[in-house]
């Protein structure tokens, strides 16, 4: 088994890579329609390079440089010439508002900015230009002539300032901090209000990659990885998981194009390993089967003997009875799916929300390992991991990473601690105190250990629904139910203080159209969804699921949202997590109104 070092800092990390590898590939990105690289050797002088600019332009150890872009190789050399400059990288959202860099400019004291393109500068510029803070904006793209100078901000251009630093060295860079030195800030997405900043030290973030290295080269052996990167670079679970960690494989990232060309991007890249949500897989989900159904007879009885065998092997085994069939399978439809990921996934990690154990079933049942990991930003942000010589099972999200220890407080609260626990929140001594507590961060979540030592989670202790005679409902659950039907393609559930659970549905679009199709509808959705056969079949979806749930847990009514959630209209984070307070803000009229009825 390969061994990961014990290194003092991230980029320490990542020069001792860079030595290995040398002229390798290293980052890809898709340029006029072809897959170029950046080589280890290139990817460490650039470093170097823009670490040295940032020293020049006045930047001191702590300062902290926010960096807005989308994901590319830019995005990770920024990261890690910002903390070799001794700063601290404060990752943003491309879908910030002016309003949100405002807030994370302000909170954190950025002295800097480096951001991508003219779009996603605008938003940002007149958020830095009234800041007391920020004095630099380095552009990645060559700066508009449009955008100039501001009365307070210095423009840079990124290209000129890596050609003005020809002497540094990946050898000049600093190296005198240590895993307890700050590496970045990570504002969380805000489900429930304004954003804190948390406070990652590289010894938190080398804990993960330490303990997910574990992970693959124990369970899936540690070879000559390639991650394909989508989710968003400045989101924890990606940031660590999607960037660093792969450094510290040594593995090639290729940057996706896109959510609406992942699916070619996975085909040409073949990753071997995926850092993914489960709301991707939910939405694969229905396509296979879409797609299967399409196919004919043979098809669809291929597909109900998959996933009726793999059940039984993720249960214990195959009946004997079976393996003629499932021998059959491995080898004329097994294969036909795992091509549509490549052909050489070893295992896709899910993360960021809860998998429904359905999901990952039906996944296995392909022949298609995954893995549901759990963390928080506040642990850097992986605190646990299904890996199979746990035994995989799907409603747990596996034991602890090593080196982390986990316990349950008395109210089921899941509590952690170890290196890889935050610092704290930025400027937010209060909020801090309440969250560690004896070196225990409290992470909000309910759970319990099982007795394999896998941790299994109930929900988020803040988001769990006291109905009115007590019962405790976690509104998770019901909800990853209601959007694997393929009617539903999201929903909220609420009933705090209520007698029963209500609901706001978002019927999925491709379904409407068929069903406005078949029953000769116009497809106008204001119409659609107040037109009483089009509502008696959303409702025959939400009973298919109320027949699996417990009494406390049925959706009594519901109503159909106007829109989908969305990062744009703010109902979604960034992460794709529901944002609970601004869509109650939206619909609680209409959803108290359903107890009225």
């Amino acid at each position: 088994m390969r061994e990961l070092e014990h290194f003092p800092n991230l980029v320490a990390m990542f020069l001792a890579r860079a030595a290995e590898k040398g002229e390798a590939p290293f980052l890809w990105a898709k340029k006029s329609g072809r897959w170029e690289s950046v080589s280890w050797r290139e990817a460490a002088e650039q470093v170097a390079r823009l670490a040295a600019a940032l020293k020049r332009l006045g930047l001191d150890r702590g300062d902290r440089v926010m960096l807005v872009s989308e994901n590319r190789p830019e995005w990770l050399i920024s990261d890690l010439a910002i903390m070799a400059a001794g700063c601290v990288t404060v990752p943003t959202y491309t879908t910030n508002t002016e309003r949100d860099h405002q807030h994370i400019i302000d909170d954190s004291g950025a002295r800097a900015v480096i951001v991508s393109t003219q779009k996603l500068a605008k938003p940002l510029l007149p958020a830095a230009t009234r800041s007391s803070y920020c004095e630099h904006v380095v552009m990645i793209e060559r700066t508009p002539s449009g955008l100039g100078q501001t009365s307070n901000i210095q423009l840079h251009d990124w290209s000129e300032l890596l050609a003005a630093e020809q002497d540094a060295a990946p050898s000049t860079m600093e190296s005198g901090f240590t895993r307890e030195d700050l590496a970045c800030i990570i504002y969380t997405s805000g489900t429930g209000g304004a954003p804190r900043g948390v406070m990652q030290h590289h010894g938190a973030i080398l804990h993960n990659v330490e303990g997910c290295t574990a992970v693959i080269s124990e369970d899936f052996g540690w070879d000559d990885e390639v991650f394909l990167s989508f989710l968003p670079a400045s989101h924890a679970y990606e940031h660590s998981g999607g960037q660093l960690f792969p450094i510290g494989l040594g593995a090639q990232i290729y940057y996706s194009e896109g959510l609406e060309k992942l699916a070619s991007n996975i085909e040409e890249v073949r990753p071997t390993i995926m850092v993914v949500v489960p709301r991707l897989f939910e939405v694969l989900r229905q396509r296979i089967l879409k797609n299967v159904e399409k196919q004919g007879k043979v098809a669809n009885f291929m597909m109900r003997r998959a996933l009726d065998i793999g059940a039984k092997d993720y249960a214990g085994s195959v009946p004997l009875w079976d393996r003629p069939m499932d021998f059959i399978l491995g080898r004329a439809f097994r294969p036909k799916v795992a091509a549509r990921f490549g052909g050489r996934i070893k295992a896709m990690v899910s993360g960021g929300a809860p998998l429904n154990p359905e999901v990952g079933i039906f996944f296995h049942s392909l022949g298609l390992t995954l893995l549901q990991g759990y963390g928080q930003t506040e642990a850097a942000p992986v605190i646990s991991c299904n890996r199979p010589s746990a035994g995989l099972k799907m409603d747990t999200v596996g034991p602890p990473l090593k080196n982390t220890e986990v316990k349950i407080a008395g109210d089921g609260e899941i509590l952690v601690r170890g290196e890889l626990v935050m610092q704290g929140y930025w400027r937010n001594p209060a909020q801090t105190e309440r969250t560690l507590i004896d070196g225990w961060l409290h992470t909000g979540d309910v759970g319990h250990i099982d007795a394999k030592g896998r941790i299994v989670i109930t929900d988020r202790k803040k988001d769990i629904i006291v109905l009115d005679k007590g019962d405790n409902v976690a509104p998770q659950k019901v909800e990853g139910m209601l959007t694997l039907q393929p009617e539903i393609l999201q929903a909220m559930v609420v009933g705090d203080k209520r007698p029963y659970l209500v609901g706001l549905i978002v019927p999925d679009p491709e379904w409407s159209a068929e069903w406005c199709a078949a029953n000769r509808r116009s497809c106008d959705f204001e119409r659609m969804k107040t037109d009483p056969d089009f509502v008696r079949a959303v409702a025959a979806a939400v009973d298919r699921v109320n027949a699996e749930l417990s009494v406390i847990e049925k959706v009594r009514r519901f109503i159909i949202s106007d829109e989908p959630f969305s990062v744009e209209n703010e109902q979604l984070t960034p992460s794709i997590k529901i944002r609970r307070h601004v869509i109650k803000d939206i619909y609680g009229e209409r959803l108290d109104a359903l107890y009225r009825k």
